[in-house]
């Protein structure tokens, strides 16, 4: 006796629900470059506003003769042929650079010596008390610092000379001599401008690892010999850094000068930027002080050009 058995068809497996649709990539990367913009843009119309703006009103305005009161007119050239033959002018560019070289060089001296004594074998909360007593006079303002060292440098009554007459020296003319002021103005500026580059060294030593100071100690290099060998190669990209900020800071140096010399004695220390102050604001000759303004962007622009061009041969990235 046969049976025959009916297999029950099988069943179709119902079709899996279809992924939600992927964003295309074009979308995802519009709406990205979007968030990008958005965020971007109050830097960007700041820089704009109050960067290029100005840049580009004081190259037209140098082609003008304008004092504020009358209509503009234009002069061409002739505001930078009286720039070229005002002996002020020179001099204060002659005042500014030697100001420059003096002070960038012991602002990045005294701060690299400094951190190198931190970053040595000290508590981390003296190390930290060392930081922010460092930094703190750059976050005052500098002309309220500027009067107070007016009267420590007095020649009467000033604290340094007191100390100086300590140790028998004579009252020395700080603000009142020509080498004297300099070196005044060069002083209270290093002593507020030190702090941001001594940060700037302190993070670059932290970041040389210390495999490579343990093997240089393994080939014999101690002391001075290990900071010149391994130490300032691995810091090169630091020290462009901090010498382009300086030297961009320095070239437009006005508060110090102007509070605590007022440019004297005679000229000795009247700088760029006073000179377009004093020709702006004082003699509301907007045009001359214009060029001046043009003709220190030029020098602050071939400086930091020059300095990046140099920085290929000495500066070395690990």
């Amino acid at each position: 006796m046969t049976t025959n058995t009916r297999q029950a068809p099988a069943r179709r497996p119902r079709p899996a629900a279809p992924p939600a649709a992927a964003p295309r990539p074009a979308a995802r990367d519009r709406g990205t470059r979007l968030l990008a913009t958005l965020f971007l843009a109050p830097t960007i119309v700041g820089i704009v506003v109050f960067t290029v703006v100005p840049i580009i009103g004081s190259v037209v305005l140098s082609l003008f003769h304008w004092n504020v009161i009358d209509d503009p007119s234009f002069a061409g050239a002739a505001n930078y042929r009286e720039v070229f033959s005002d002996s002020t002018v020179l001099v204060s560019f002659r005042n500014t650079l030697v100001f420059m070289v003096l002070a960038v060089a012991l602002q990045l001296l005294i701060a690299l010596a400094l951190a190198l004594a931190v970053n040595g074998r000290m508590p981390l909360w003296l190390r930290s008390v060392f930081r922010s007593a460092f930094f703190f006079p750059l976050v005052l303002s500098a002309a309220s610092i500027s009067v107070v060292m007016k009267y420590l440098f007095n020649q009467d009554f000033g604290v340094v000379n007191w100390l100086l007459g300590l140790v028998g020296v004579a009252p020395v003319p700080w603000l009142t001599s020509e080498n004297g002021a300099m070196a005044a103005v060069i002083l209270v500026y290093v002593w507020q401008q030190f702090g941001f580059s001594f940060l700037l060294f302190v993070g670059g030593l932290n970041n040389i690892p210390k495999e490579i100071h343990e093997a240089a100690s393994l080939d014999g290099a101690t002391g001075l010999r290990k900071h010149l060998s391994v130490t300032l190669p691995l810091l090169s990209p630091t020290l462009l850094v901090a010498s382009v900020v300086g030297i961009i800071n320095a070239l437009q140096v006005f508060e110090q000068p102007y509070v605590l010399t007022n440019g004297g004695p005679g000229d000795s220390t009247r700088t760029v930027v006073m000179v377009i102050y004093e020709t702006a604001f004082e003699q509301l000759r907007f045009g001359p002080a214009s060029a001046v303004g043009v003709l220190l962007f030029v020098l602050i622009m071939a400086v930091t050009a020059l300095q990046f061009r140099l920085s290929r041969r000495f500066v070395h990235y690990q």
